[in-house]
């Protein structure tokens, strides 16, 4: 196991400088962390913070990398690397999901990390930012490896992890089988069971009603007051959804129900459309059968790259980040962008979309739904006790309606973007617990 850290800059006086990327992970072209920083930037400089509390803000409290062997079916051995990323924990534990990916790197984990504790502070749940990830295909490897990977990444994370300490969930490539093996694996290290370790488990081992949708129900719900904030009604209304994953599936069916016309949506393998719109349910059932979006009877198959110019009234980026770049800004049909995915459009892809007077509802905001109702099965299953599905959906709506109207309120109030606007408010809040705790020692 080898440990990476990020040792903060000195001696800058600009209250804009911001660390570096370290050696671990050099990187010739922008990306997310790139990105992350740039909008912490901009919050700095408007809330009029000082060089100290930028460098405290972009430089992650504490950082893991570790090595992951793996014994393959086969009996060889494969060696992956692992990170854990806690940015910020003063308002709370750190919580974030863990992925797996052939992309991951340590750079994205803290982009993710960076953008969880903005999201945590701006639909004010108790918790910092973190993020995980292992560089895996999970694709490429049996039921049994997957299991034997996690448990020994969560082996060699365990001196960060716990429900007071930092609790993952799942994101791309993980699911709730993933979570059951991290919380087992935990808690035969500590010699009981621990529910609240990780959140998004099957229900049965502690887990939420409505976890499960949780992201995409939030991405639907501040879609429908997109939509309505720019004069459209929903019945009459089109929407086009990139990914069909965790977040696209359900965000595509739940708009549908709520009377968008989905006119088309994508996946890792293409995309299919259809002008009078798909018939979401049946594509469901087709993707269970087959595993991907193409081969469905109800669409024509298109590019997927071309799945984000179609001329919709909202466009969804619910697959990975930087999918919406300089490069095709300038094309982007939609009047609405609603950020299901983390970091789906870069810095400057979203300068043109401003100038075009298209409403980007930022991810921090569009896809908080996740954290939300991860944070109350945390809550569940620290009090063992549970709460009905429309509870848990209802507390969902009422906290995505009320940072959706603290973001606008915002963002009008003071000539802002959504993201600028959203930011801001995350920002100040985090800055606001860490001066009232003060600097130890």
């Amino acid at each position: 196991m080898s440990t990476t850290t990020t040792p903060a800059p000195t001696g800058s006086n600009d209250a804009a400088a911001v660390p570096t990327t370290t050696a671990a992970t050099p990187s010739a072209a922008l990306g997310p962390l790139d990105d992350a920083r740039a909008q912490l930037a901009f919050a700095v400089d408007h809330l009029g913070l000082d060089s100290g509390m930028h460098q405290l803000l972009a430089t992650p409290r504490r950082e893991l990398t570790v090595s992951v062997p793996l014994r393959r079916d086969d009996g060889s051995t494969a060696l992956f690397i692992g990170h854990r990323v806690q940015h910020n924990f003063s308002r709370g534990p750190a919580k974030g999901g863990l992925r797996f990916s052939p992309n991951v790197d340590l750079d994205e984990v803290r982009a993710l990390a960076m953008w969880m504790t903005w999201k945590c502070a701006l639909v004010d749940v108790p918790y910092g930012g973190a993020k995980g990830g292992i560089a895996i295909d999970p694709r490429q490897h049996s039921l049994a490896e997957l299991e034997r990977v996690t448990r020994r990444y969560t082996s060699e994370i365990m001196p960060l992890i716990g429900p007071e300490q930092d609790i993952p969930a799942p994101d791309i490539g993980t699911d709730e089988r993933t979570m059951a093996w991290m919380m087992d694996t935990y808690s035969v290290n500590v010699g009981h069971t621990v529910p609240g370790v990780v959140t998004g488990k099957p229900l049965s081992l502690g887990g939420s009603l409505g976890r499960a949708s949780a992201t995409s129900r939030g991405v639907a719900h501040v879609a429908v007051l997109a939509m309505r904030h720019r004069g459209l009604d929903p019945a009459a209304s089109t929407a086009a959804v990139q990914g069909f994953g965790k977040v696209g599936r359900d965000g595509a069916r739940l708009l549908a129900e709520a009377g968008v016309g989905i006119r088309a949506v994508s996946d890792v393998y293409g995309a299919v459309h259809r002008a009078e719109g798909l018939d979401v349910a049946a594509l469901i059932e087709h993707v269970d059968a087959t595993g991907s979006v193409l081969g469905f009877a109800g669409g024509e198959e298109i590019d997927g790259a071309a799945l984000l110019e179609l001329d919709v009234d909202t466009l969804v980026p619910a697959a990975v980040e930087g999918v919406i770049t300089e490069a095709n800004a300038e094309r982007v049909a939609a009047r609405i962008v609603v950020e299901g995915a983390n970091g789906p459009t870069t810095e400057a892809a979203d300068a043109i979309l401003r100038e075009r007077d298209v409403l980007v509802v930022p991810d921090i905001l569009a896809n908080a739904g996740g954290v939300i109702v991860s944070y109350f099965e945390w809550v569940q299953a620290n009090q063992a006790y549970w709460w009905s599905e429309d509870e848990v959906n209802e507390k969902l709506a009422e906290r995505m309606t009320k940072a959706w109207d603290a973001v606008l309120g915002y963002a009008t109030s003071n000539g802002q973007s959504m993201r600028e606007a959203a930011t801001c408010l995350a920002v100040a809040r985090v800055t606001e617990a860490h001066k009232l705790r003060g600097l130890y020692p």
